[in-house]
């Protein structure tokens, strides 16, 4: 295993056996996801394309953003990438990519610059005929993908480990999503659909107890309750929810015992609103958190800013070139924009989080955003069966 950019590589773990079937997959895909930010956002990894001089296909390119001006590095091979590829950057500036080389199997490699060329690792493979890698894992190093089959989902770590591919959980359940809980890469929030169907619920598969699933959402019934976001020090949880009779984003905290609120600001029946990025280090002041967010409508793609307590989104027209949901915080409420531009090919746009005038607070749970339900009463909450009886603190 290699501790920095470069060095021999490793022995290739054993290709394993094929997993259980699961339904079949979904067509390819065209165009790959804009950008991957890593942990700690020291890199980032995309697929670019090639261009006419080396033929049709995309190639990979990691970016490093944590010095005075971000920076691309092509990592192309011999051979163009298809769309289909995922690419995922690790904290030690080598880069994870998925490929799926024929029907239902798809190999892992590990990509690295070595002053002209690119090195490249490979981890083995898995035969499936659908597979999801995971966002990058907290601790930098490890990556992990899901594969869904007739009736449990295997959570297998493709990258981080021993001998290659290895499973490392099993979930009863088709799941989807993904979204990590703590800065260990321990607890991993998955929406889960049971077999036979039936509402769609956020679960805790805990990797350091061989996968213990535990409830985390259950806002009514039958309703279909998914975790979008998380941050670590602060508890502060975004949500996508049915229950108040079509979907709506809302907010709650993890281990608390009061209700998801769903916001009138983030209504917005003729855009799509996802949100990406948190602000960190608001220690257990999950009400102060900035919330960066993608909004989609007719007229493109632009940005939305918004914390609990104020009560107000504000909208604010994207840099040329963003790629677009993408972007981080830092901890002074700063947002960090990736874009690409043609005389600016590698470039990130500062925007300062705007401040909320004050509101007075409002009793209703599913208002406005400020919202203060009753105190005193702790009555069945969406929240209230997470497997943590706190907020998480920070690594």
């Amino acid at each position: 295993m290699f501790r920095g950019g470069g060095g021999p590589p490793c022995t290739p773990g054993p290709p394993r056996a094929p997993v259980e079937a699961a339904l079949p997959p979904a067509p390819p895909r065209l165009v790959p996801p804009a950008l991957t930010l890593g942990a700690g956002h020291t890199y980032a990894a995309r697929l670019t394309p090639a261009g006419e001089a080396t033929g049709p296909g995309w190639f990979p390119e990691r970016w490093t953003l944590d010095g005075p001006e971000p920076y691309a590095v092509p990592l192309p091979l011999d051979r163009p990438e298809e769309a289909a590829s995922d690419v995922l950057p690790l904290s030690d500036g080598r880069v994870l990519i998925r490929r799926e080389v024929a029907a239902g199997r798809h190999t892992f490699s590990l990509l690295y610059p070595t002053g002209p060329g690119t090195g490249e690792v490979p981890l083995g493979a898995l035969d499936c005929p659908e597979l999801t890698l995971l966002p990058p894992s907290p601790d930098g190093m490890s990556a992990y993908a899901l594969l869904p089959g007739k009736r449990s989902t295997g959570v297998w770590l493709v990258a981080g480990g021993a001998f290659g591919p290895e499973q490392v959980a099993d979930v009863p359940g088709r799941c989807s999503g993904g979204v990590w809980l703590d800065r260990e890469g321990r607890l991993l929030a998955l929406d889960r659909q049971m077999p036979g169907g039936g509402p769609v619920k956020a679960v805790v598969v805990d990797l350091g107890r061989g996968g213990e699933v535990t409830p985390l959402l259950q806002i009514a019934p039958e309703s279909n309750d998914r975790l979008l976001l998380a941050d670590a020090d602060s508890g502060l949880l975004l949500v996508r929810s049915d229950a108040p009779g079509h979907d709506r984003l809302g907010w709650g905290v993890l281990g608390s015992c009061l209700p998801v609120r769903f916001p009138e600001c983030l209504r917005a029946p003729d855009e799509t609103l996802t949100p990406f990025a948190v602000q960190p280090g608001q220690m257990l002041m999950p009400e102060s958190c900035a919330v960066a967010l993608r909004i989609d409508g007719a007229g493109g793609s632009w940005v939305g800013l918004w914390r609990p307590a104020g009560r107000r989104l504000h909208q604010f027209a994207a840099p040329g070139g963003w790629l677009a949901g993408s972007g981080f915080w830092t901890r002074e409420g700063v947002l960090h924009l990736p874009y690409s531009q043609e005389d600016a090919p590698c470039a990130v746009a500062l925007m300062e989080a705007p401040v909320d005038e004050p509101h007075p607070a409002v009793t209703t749970g599913t208002n406005a955003s400020g919202a203060t339900p009753p105190r005193g009463v702790c009555t069945p909450v969406p929240l209230g069966q997470a497997p943590l009886t706190g907020r998480i603190a920070p690594g």
